[in-house]
């Protein structure tokens, strides 16, 4: 009994692409419980208690399930320490903050991966709104290569004398592949070929937990995040983090909050449960998502649309692009993943000037935690090729069914 009228064309697809999945998901199976014990161990080896779940006010002075919670994340993620906060009001101010926490005037900052994504273009080359360009940091750009894959012949030529060497994971909002942990690790040794003291930073939204690796289990010094994507698993409320070299941590802290005080002050309030039992919970979200994902790309692969990556490739975040081809069927894809929703599923979303981006942007989110990357979601800029990246999924029968939903809206407009 299915509780949806799907048409027979939509139900095909769907069985064809869960028998193309099944390998997949086989994969997937494994890769859950191995960061399921990951996690666990990190736990116990922490001696996470009751008392450690509990939040404090004012300063936050000798807040010990803060300070724990640190431990447990620097563990997971292969960092000598960490800073894991809720006041980190998204995975761009954790970003923010790591960059401003290390580079100073006269510093340059090396983005080996092109551009980055709208959101971090203002932080870095903004004209008088507090930028690192405001700051006197200069920046340095290679493009990646027209197959999306970096140019490390470049990279070693211009790494000499940067600060800070700059790799962005996802895709952001493009086409080119994300980057898996063998490739990042390949940027590493390029730049460090040039230059063995520069900082490696990486922007790991969205690829926590997606492999057995991390960016600092092969050489990078700083990575960095936010909680309402991969390591909330779904329960965090807000917040972020930044792991990596405690010398680094260190400063990103005196940028969080003040020189001199740092890491000792900010009370963590009634948060640190949801920060706790969301990381907990995040091998099985992250899991789930990346089954959503695959199951994207391959029933949308059978309706006769393109999708990056395809459901057979290697994932190595949680996004998948789906490249639909004009503003119509895109804008009807995001008011499906609407519709299919557990919150506001009768909203409509609509494109809107969203702060950050230089085009219309459309965003479906019926979410318990607004903007959460790892709940099922949809978002994409009005423009050409009028693709639509598509994350998350806390549970793979809600996210396959949001997924079929969306192909419906589709269809029901005379578009597929």
């Amino acid at each position: 009994m299915s509780f949806f009228h799907f048409s027979d064309k939509i139900m095909s697809a769907a069985d064809e692409a869960m028998e193309l999945c099944r390998p997949q998901f086989a994969e997937l199976d494994t890769l859950c419980e191995y960061n399921g014990e990951r996690v666990l161990k990190a736990f116990i080896d922490n001696r996470v208690s009751e008392v450690d779940l509990k939040g404090t006010t004012g300063y936050g002075y000798g807040d010990s399930g803060r300070d724990k919670l640190d431990k447990v994340f620097a563990q997971i993620l292969g960092a000598e320490d960490a800073l894991v906060r809720h006041n980190f009001v998204n995975g761009t101010h954790a970003l923010t903050t790591a960059l401003f926490g290390v580079l100073r005037p006269g510093d340059v900052l090396f983005s080996v991966t092109g551009m980055p994504y709208d959101t971090l273009q203002d932080v870095i080359l903004g004209d008088g709104c507090g930028s690192l360009r405001d700051f006197g940091v200069n920046f340095l750009m290679i493009p990646l290569l027209e197959d999306g894959t970096p140019d490390y012949e470049k990279i070693t030529q211009q790494a000499k004398g940067v600060r800070m060497a700059y790799i962005q994971r996802s895709r952001g909002y493009s086409l080119r592949p994300s980057l898996d942990i063998d490739t990042i690790e390949k940027i590493i040794k390029a730049v460090r070929a040039a230059n063995p003291d520069c900082v490696v930073m990486v922007d790991n939204c969205y690829g926590e937990l997606v492999e057995e690796r991390e960016p600092l289990d092969v050489g990078a010094d700083l990575i960095a995040g936010s909680l309402i994507k991969n390591l909330g698993g779904g329960i965090a409320q807000t917040g972020g983090y930044i792991a990596g070299r405690a010398d680094l941590v260190e400063q990103c802290s005196y940028r969080l909050t003040c020189p001199g005080a740092g890491r000792e002050v900010g009370c963590s309030l009634d948060q640190l449960r949801g920060m706790y039992l969301g990381l907990f919970h995040a091998p099985e979200a992250v899991c789930a998502a990346l089954k959503t994902s695959v199951f994207a790309a391959a029933f949308f692969e059978r309706l006769g649309f393109e999708a990056f990556p395809k459901y057979n490739e290697k994932r190595t975040d949680i996004i998948a692009a789906l490249k639909l081809g004009s503003p119509e069927k895109l804008i009807a894809f995001c008011e499906g993943i609407q519709s299919g929703s557990p919150v506001d599923s009768f909203a409509a979303p609509e494109p809107w000037d969203m702060p950050g981006y230089d085009s219309k942007v459309i965003m479906a989110a019926g979410a318990f935690t607004m903007g959460a990357s790892i709940e099922l979601s949809a978002d994409a800029p009005l423009r050409e090729p009028y693709a639509v990246w598509l994350q998350g999924g806390l549970t793979f029968p809600t996210g396959k069914t949001g997924i079929m939903l969306a192909a419906e809206s589709i269809a029901k407009k005379g578009l597929l």
